[in-house]
């Protein structure tokens, strides 16, 4: 499975990447996760306002920190 985290690196980026990591993590599941930091690579994929989560190649979410919680619901479903 792959996550990415989309964004510059701001704080909010590392925290959605940081609730990823913990949902990923109490869920057992191996996921590679990357940083996407290159706008033009950010806007490609529909994103305007970072962080953005996705996975598996789908946009999950845009400008907001997702919760563990929910990142876990999503993770569970492309785990299918």
């Amino acid at each position: 499975m792959k996550i990415e985290v989309l964004g510059s690196g701001c704080a909010n980026c590392v925290a959605l990447e940081a609730e990823a990591k913990a949902a990923a993590a109490e869920l057992g599941i191996e996921a590679e996760i990357v940083k996407v930091q290159d706008v033009k690579e950010i806007v490609k994929r529909g994103v305007l306002t970072t962080p953005g989560l996705v996975i598996d190649g789908k946009v999950k979410s845009a400008g907001r920190v997702v919760k563990k919680g929910q990142i876990a619901t999503w993770l569970t479903e492309a785990a299918g």
